[in-house]
């Protein structure tokens, strides 16, 4: 199936400086957002606990704030609403270990005469634990953006797994930078979607570079551009229907999946058209900018051909008893 229909290449790198302009933009401010205002951590990363209440009926959220702060241990805890407006979450820094005492007894015994309620989850992580979380996160983001240019080199070139790497990044920090920009809270589900974005990203960037690739071995251009234009244009059916199909089932978790996921489904959906246009607009011409050449692939590949015809011969003769 065909989205687009055309009887020449688009010319997309003609526009190359135009989008490096724009991505580095989009990266430069993310970054500044992520140094300035900083992550809301939630209870993986920053450690404390979670409670989780439902009322019957709305949630009276100022006598909560009221109940909770006549004790100076929970000054600053933080009561927003969760999904809806009779269920509430309640965020602390202490734990039932600091308070000699289960958490879940005592905001009953705290909300006592706000309203009739259920105390449905109580979630705690120790501030130690959450540091090493926090750690450890930063680390598999780190080890695996390695572990891609190492195989993205041993596939291609080291042009190409330099471009594929900073392509990444470049999605990692601008999804990065939107959670920050709308407060979403980052814990391990919002990791586990920025590692998502990785290998999707990888994947559209991966295709891009194959049909250029094969791009290179096949087209009559000389100019690095040209082919890139052919083999993008060739493309780019494939990768609007794949990103449209992956972005409308994230969109519908994002709408309708729940709070809980609502940090998952939203850093997912940032990433996925970042990373559809990142494999277009931005690892094609970092390509194109770090000096690869098509001469020199295509005396490369000829060579290697030429290898492997001569060891073929050479087992033709040696099954054939002429060696």
């Amino acid at each position: 199936m065909e989205i687009f229909k055309y009887d020449k290449p688009i010319s997309l790198m003609s526009k190359s400086k135009r989008f490096g302009i724009f991505s580095l933009t989009l990266v430069i401010l993310s970054l500044g957002l992520i140094f300035t205002k900083g992550f809301n951590y939630g209870l993986d990363f920053a450690g404390g606990t979670l409670v989780q209440v439902h009322y019957d009926g709305k949630a009276p959220i100022k006598k909560v704030r009221e109940a909770i702060s006549k004790d100076k241990r929970y000054e600053s805890a933080s009561v927003t609403y969760f999904g809806s407006d009779d269920e509430i979450i309640i965020r602390t820094k202490n734990s039932s270990k600091s308070l000699g005492k289960d958490m879940g007894d005592t905001m009953r015994e705290l909300l006592q005469g706000t309203g009739t309620f259920e105390v449905r989850r109580v979630d705690m992580v120790g501030a130690k634990v959450g540091s090493e979380l926090r750690e450890k996160g930063i680390m598999s983001l780190v080890l695996a953006i390695l572990g891609i240019l190492i195989y993205v080199s041993f596939r291609f070139e080291w042009r190409f797994a330099v471009a594929s790497v900073m392509a990444l990044v470049h999605d990692v920090t601008i999804a990065m930078g939107a959670v920050v920009l709308f407060n979403i809270e980052v814990n391990l589900d919002t990791l586990a979607a920025l590692l998502t974005i990785l290998g999707y990203s990888l994947n559209d960037t991966i295709i891009v570079f194959d049909r250029i690739r094969e791009g290179i071995g096949s087209s009559k251009e000389t100019a690095l551009d040209k082919i890139i234009d052919e083999s993008v244009t060739q493309t780019l059916s494939r990768t609007t229907l794949t990103s449209l199909t992956t972005f409308f089932v994230v969109l519908t978790l994002f709408l309708f999946g729940g709070e809980i996921i609502k940090g998952f489904s939203f850093t997912l959906l940032v990433g996925v058209v970042v990373g559809t246009y990142s494999s277009i607009f931005v690892a094609s011409p970092i390509l194109m900018w770090l000096g690869f050449s098509v001469k020199d692939f295509r005396e490369k590949a000829a060579e290697k051909r030429k290898r492997e015809q001569e060891k073929e011969k050479m087992r033709k003769m040696y099954e054939g008893g002429t060696l």
